[in-house]
């Protein structure tokens, strides 16, 4: 059975730019007292850009944590209160320089519910536009088109390690496959 946690206390001890850190006491069902450390993060968005020959559109970069380059779906930071489509929409713009007629809502995906408050809402995007880039200062970053059956593939075989890419590139195929 589970356990409902009472939150006693908590103190922020971290204010960064993107993130802030809490220290939380919480008091169990049973009177036990303990503490958890929780990442507060305002959440993000990923895109699954889709292509009327059914290829999609990823990004490579580097990411700093694991010191690599990782490919991943378009993606970005909602601003705390933000419309989740509406950043999905300007993310898709700056990171691959595409627009959408349309964007379908597959879910939301909660990647590390431990110690984080970030949810990701993932979106597939469809009847695509395509002009110019608009990365942010300091943003680096390759667009790279391929099959969505190979992107899927990939996802399968463990040669996407990104976990909101992995989802959301399955939840697309499976959708549009009806499977």
């Amino acid at each position: 059975m589970y356990s409902i946690e009472k939150t006693v206390s908590s103190k922020k001890v971290y204010d960064g730019k993107v993130v802030q850190l809490y220290c939380d006491d919480v008091e169990l069902d049973n009177g036990y007292k303990t503490f958890r450390e929780v990442v507060r993060h305002p959440g993000g968005v990923c895109v699954v850009a889709l292509d009327e020959q059914e290829n999609v559109y990823l990004v490579q970069q580097f990411r700093y944590p694991y010191k690599e380059v990782l490919t991943e779906l378009p993606a970005g930071k909602l601003e705390y209160g933000e419309d989740p489509e509406t950043c999905g929409r300007r993310e898709l713009k700056e990171e691959a320089g595409a627009e959408a007629e349309s964007f379908e809502y597959l879910g939301v995906l909660y990647p590390t519910v431990a110690y984080n408050t970030e949810k990701i809402h993932m979106y597939l995007a469809r009847g695509l536009k395509f002009s110019q880039q608009h990365l942010d200062e300091g943003e680096f970053l390759d667009v790279k088109k391929m099959p969505l059956k190979e992107a899927f593939q990939m996802a399968m075989d463990n040669k996407l390690p990104d976990s909101k890419t992995q989802l959301a590139i399955i939840k697309a195929y499976l959708r549009i496959h009806g499977i």
